[in-house]
């Protein structure tokens, strides 16, 4: 497994050591070891099925693990000092149900609180719920209620509350699904400038293996355990990345079928 090694003092927000976590007596991921440290943006991809959306949900402590540690900024998930620290976007999120009567600022004003500013006007509130509905592309419809919205911009108006957060470490499960090529360029833009310009750590899970290798700082394979963790410019070509999933070649570099029989004798 490759890393990034640094000789300077680090300080990780997420601290993950020999993570291994079953569901219905399946194994699921297996000894993960994981730190990030702050300011890093990290994607993590893998198949269907590969266990990342485990990965992130034991990290929170929604999911409990069978064996390993997981320490966010020092402490176990779900301490009470980790309140406003943590913005989190699930895949179901976009799923909120119609009786509920928000409209889309509404909604993402409610990503703006945390304990720290919940009993008093915080003046930058304002520009970060202008700043994420501009993002995600909803200016024309930030007035309108959540439920007549479609799917794609419910997702884009859940992904905007959390972007909206003063949250310190920002984690995203398949944030770009149902978002347009000029937003989801938009929302990857803001995702770098959160880290680059404001010290965010965001962690991100997405099967748009060319947009996050674009943005990511750093790239993780998962396929129940950690194949490759490295800088996203040193990700793996097609080839290598079916060498580290053990998929074997169908057909030689002619085109020509590949005869495996000969390999079996």
């Amino acid at each position: 497994m490759q890393s990034i090694t640094t000789n300077a003092p680090v300080t990780h927000v997420l601290d993950i050591q020999n993570l291994s976590v079953s569901r219905s007596g399946k194994v699921i991921i297996r000894d993960i070891n994981l730190s990030i440290k702050k300011g890093e943006f990290v994607g993590l991809v893998g198949p269907n099925g590969s266990g990342k959306t485990t990965l992130i949900l034991a990290t929170l402590g929604i999911l409990k693990a069978q064996s390993g540690s997981v320490s966010i900024y020092g402490q176990r998930p779900m301490s009470t000092g980790l309140n406003g620290k943590i913005g989190w976007v699930s895949q179901a999120a976009a799923n909120l149900p119609k009786e509920i009567r928000l409209t889309v600022r509404e909604l993402v004003k409610l990503g703006t609180l945390n304990s720290r500013n919940l009993l008093w006007r915080d003046r930058s509130g304002k520009e970060s719920i202008d700043k994420a509905i501009k993002m995600v592309g909803l200016e024309d419809v930030e007035h309108r209620d959540i439920a007549r919205l479609s799917g794609g911009q419910r997702q884009r108006a859940v992904i905007a509350r959390a972007l909206a957060s003063n949250a310190e470490f920002i984690l995203l499960d398949e944030p770009l699904v149902g978002i347009d090529r000029g937003s989801r360029n938009s929302l990857l833009k803001l995702l770098d400038s959160l880290c680059h310009d404001e010290g965010k750590t965001i962690f991100m899970i997405s099967h748009d293996l060319t947009a996050i290798r674009q943005t990511a700082h750093r790239m993780i394979y998962l396929e129940e355990s950690i194949r490759f963790d490295g800088p996203s410019e040193d990700f793996p070509d097609l080839d290598k990345l079916a060498d580290l999933r053990g998929i074997e070649p169908v057909h030689n570099q002619d085109g020509t079928h590949h005869d495996h029989s000969k390999e079996e004798e």
